[in-house]
């Protein structure tokens, strides 16, 4: 199975002047420990790491420090990260049939999801891991006005990886192109051209670090793991 993790984010959200992965979460950044979990799956056996160039020296000096079994090469990034994983996309061997798309960002997935993700897909074409919502959901509209309380048992929070045929997510990409979409995921892409996307049952701690208190959270997982 082949990994691609988009990484060419900023520290915007966060507060930093530079790439959010590269902050320190525990005794490493927190890429290192996204890294070191791919690393430790059964099934994963080659990493694409979707950055920009300016980032590439720190990322190096990262993997200098980590032990990989597994060969990680580096990608440029787009503006977006529907931009980075159509490169990612396009860098895979010839011979990727599978893909798993996993935010950089998500590090505390664990490689028993990784795996568990991989084992599903070989029963379909496309699937997201996710967990279901707790929270009553409110739609609003424009003057922040509730329109509706839609079902929160048919309501599952979308995380990754997610995991896809290679050739259907590169059709996916390239349509999405031609048409001008803007997605968040590429889950996204493939229910805009009318493919299935199954579920595998998520982590709660799966979290994606984004804000200051992310990464005190993301600590205090680390701790009691």
């Amino acid at each position: 199975m082949h990994l691609l993790i988009p990484a060419a984010g900023s520290g915007r959200r966060m507060g930093s002047d530079r790439n959010k992965l590269l902050l320190p979460l525990l005794n490493k950044p927190v890429i290192a420990w996204t890294l070191e979990a791919a690393d430790a799956s059964s099934q994963i056996e080659w990493i694409g790491l979707l950055c920009q160039p300016h980032d590439w020296d720190d990322f190096k000096t990262i993997l200098s420090q980590l032990s990989l079994s597994k060969p990680v090469r580096f990608i440029q990034g787009g503006d977006t990260r529907q931009q980075s994983v159509y490169n990612g996309l396009q860098a895979l061997p010839d011979d990727a049939t599978h893909v798993l798309i996993h935010d950089g960002a998500r590090c505390l997935a664990t490689p028993q999801l990784f795996d568990r993700t991989c084992d599903a897909l070989k029963t379909c074409a496309g699937l997201i891991a996710a967990i279901p919502v707790k929270d009553t959901i409110k739609v609003v509209d424009e003057a922040m006005t509730i329109c509706d309380t839609p079902d929160r048992n048919n309501l599952w929070a979308a995380q990754t990886p997610q995991a896809f045929d290679v050739k259907l997510l590169k059709q996916c990409h390239d349509r999405g192109r031609r048409e001008g979409w803007e997605v968040t995921d590429d889950a996204a892409l493939f229910e805009k051209c009318g493919l299935s996307v199954k579920i595998v049952e998520g982590e709660e701690t799966n979290l994606k670090v984004t804000t200051p208190i992310d990464l005190t959270i993301a600590e205090f997982i680390l701790h009691h793991r």
